[in-house]
C-alpha cells in the first residue's frame, strides 16, 4: 500500500482518537494496594496473626472506551505498518479494560496472561523458559552470597538525599524539559516514573546500586521514552504505556542497568524470585504462602509484603490466580539483549536508537523504521548516555556476540591458565 499523504494523515487522526480513548485507563494504579493494607498485615504478622489482606478495588465502566477502541481497530489497516501498529495497540488497551472489569475475580489471570505471558513461556532463541532463567539467577546469587558478603558498601541513602542527588543529574540531562523527583509517602514500590515526575518511596533505605539503577531504569528509559514519544508529531500514542510495550519497555530499562554497570546480582535475584512466586500463585499458593516464600528468600517482612503484593495485584488472594506482569522483566531483558546483538551482527544499530523514540515493541522498531526515514516519525530527542557512546556499546555487544559461542560446560579450569 502506498504511503500517501492522505493515508498517513488518516492514521494520525486515528492515533489522536486512540490517545483520547485510553485516557481513563490506569492499569497499574487501578490494581495497586493502599499503604494501609501493608501496615495492617505487617502488624498482624509481627503479632503472630497471619491473615489474608482485605483489598477493595474501584471499578469503572469501560463500555464506551471499548466501543471506540473497536472502531479504531476496524478503521486501521493491518496491511500497512502504521495501521498494524494502531490495531495492535488498540487491541492491547481493550484487553486491559477487560482485565480491569475482572479485577478481584479469577478471570483476571486470563487477561493478565494475554498481556504479559506466563512464567513458563519460552525465551526467544532457545528452549529454556522464564522459570529456567529465574532459577539460574537465584541459584547463582545464593552461591555467591557467601563469597561476596561484605564486599559492597553497606550504608543507607535516605530518600531525601537520593531525591536531591537524582534531581541534579536529571535536571542536567533533560535540558529541554523539567522532570521533578518527589517523595511519595503513599508509594509502595521503591520508585515510579512518568514523563515529568519520578516518585520515590519515603522512609526507605536506598543503596548506591539503587541510586544508579533508578537513574538508568526510571529516568533514562521510562521518563526518557515518554518525553521522546511526546515529541512525535503524528503518533502521540508512542508516549503512552500501552500494555503491549511492557515487556520491551521493562526489558530495555533492565538492559540499561546491565549496559551501564548499574545492575547487581541481588537485583537479578529479586526479579527472578517474582517469576517463581507468580508460578507458585498460579499453582495454588495463596498470598501468605508467597509472602513466606519471599521471607525465606532473605527479604524483610516489609519487602516480602511488597513483593507478594506485586504478584496478587487485582487478583483473588486464595491461590490459583496472579497478576503476571513481573514475568516480563527477564523475558524482556533477554529479548532486548538478543535484539541488540542481532542489530550489531546485521549492521542495524540504528534500530537500537529508534527504540528510544517512544514506547514501542521490538516489532515496532523494525516495522516503523521506514517512517523514521520519511519524516513521519522523528528520531529520539534524548538518548541514554550508554547509547550515545555508540562505539562503547558496539564493543560490549561485539564481545557478547562472540563470547556466547564459548561453551562453559566444555571448559576445564586448567584451560584458563595462561601459557598452558
Amino acid at each position: 500500500m502506498a504511503d500517501s499523504h492522505d493515508t498517513l494523515a488518516r492514521f494520525a487522526a486515528l492515533d489522536k482518537r486512540l490517545v483520547a480513548a485510553v485516557k481513563g485507563i490506569k492499569l497499574l494504579a487501578s490494581v495497586s494496594w493502599p499503604m494501609s493494607v501493608q501496615s495492617v498485615f505487617i502488624d498482624n504478622w509481627r503479632a503472630g496473626r497471619a491473615e489474608l489482606p482485605n483489598v477493595d478495588y474501584v471499578r469503572c465502566d469501560f463500555t464506551q472506551t471499548r466501543e471506540e477502541l473497536e472502531a479504531i481497530f476496524l478503521e486501521a489497516q493491518s496491511d500497512h505498518p502504521v495501521g498494524d501498529y494502531l490495531q495492535r495497540t488498540a487491541q492491547s488497551w481493550r484487553i486491559a479494560t477487560e482485565l480491569l472489569d475482572a479485577v478481584g475475580t479469577p478471570a483476571i489471570t486470563e487477561h493478565s496472561v494475554r498481556l504479559f505471558g506466563r512464567p513458563g513461556d519460552r525465551l526467544p532463541g532457545g528452549n529454556v523458559s522464564n522459570i529456567d532463567a529465574a532459577k539460574h539467577f537465584i541459584e547463582l546469587a545464593d552461591e555467591l552470597d557467601k563469597e561476596i558478603a561484605g564486599s559492597d558498601a553497606d550504608y543507607c541513602i535516605p530518600a531525601e538525599t537520593l531525591r536531591d542527588e537524582l534531581q541534579e543529574r536529571i535536571s542536567k540531562f533533560f535540558s529541554a524539559h523539567k522532570v521533578v523527583v518527589t517523595i511519595d509517602p503513599a508509594l509502595i514500590a521503591k520508585a515510579a516514573a512518568g514523563p515529568t515526575r519520578i516518585r520515590l518511596r519515603s522512609a526507605t533505605c536506598f543503596s548506591e546500586y539503587d541510586k544508579h539503577q533508578l537513574l538508568e531504569h526510571e529516568a533514562f528509559v521510562h521518563s526518557l521514552t515518554a518525553l521522546n514519544g511526546r515529541a512525535q508529531p503524528n503518533l502521540a500514542s508512542l508516549a503512552l504505556n500501552s500494555p503491549r510495550i511492557t515487556a520491551t519497555q521493562e526489558g530495555l530499562a533492565t538492559f540499561a542497568e546491565l549496559m551501564s554497570g548499574s545492575i547487581d546480582i541481588g537485583r537479578m535475584k529479586r526479579i527472578s524470585l517474582r517469576i517463581i512466586a507468580i508460578d507458585m500463585a498460579l499453582s495454588g499458593a495463596n498470598f501468605i504462602d508467597v509472602f513466606k516464600f519471599f521471607l525465606d528468600s532473605g527479604q524483610t517482612d516489609a519487602d516480602s509484603f511488597t513483593s507478594a503484593m506485586r504478584v496478587f495485584r487485582g487478583a483473588p488472594l486464595g491461590g490459583g490466580c496472579a497478576f503476571t506482569k513481573d514475568t516480563v522483566y527477564l523475558h524482556g531483558l533477554l529479548s532486548v539483549h538478543t535484539f541488540f546483538r542481532w542489530a550489531l551482527k546485521n549492521q542495524k544499530l540504528k534500530l537500537c536508537r529508534l527504540l528510544f523514540a517512544g514506547k514501542m515493541t521490538l516489532h515496532d522498531a523494525l516495522a516503523l523504521e521506514p517512517f523514521f526515514d520519511n519524516g513521519y516519525l522523528v528520531p529520539p530527542l534524548y538518548l541514554p548516555p550508554w547509547v550515545q557512546q555508540a562505539s562503547g556499546m558496539a564493543g560490549v555487544l561485539a564481545f557478547s556476540l562472540f563470547a556466547n559461542r564459548i561453551r562453559l560446560d566444555h571448559v576445564e579450569a586448567e584451560d584458563l591458565v595462561l601459557g598452558v
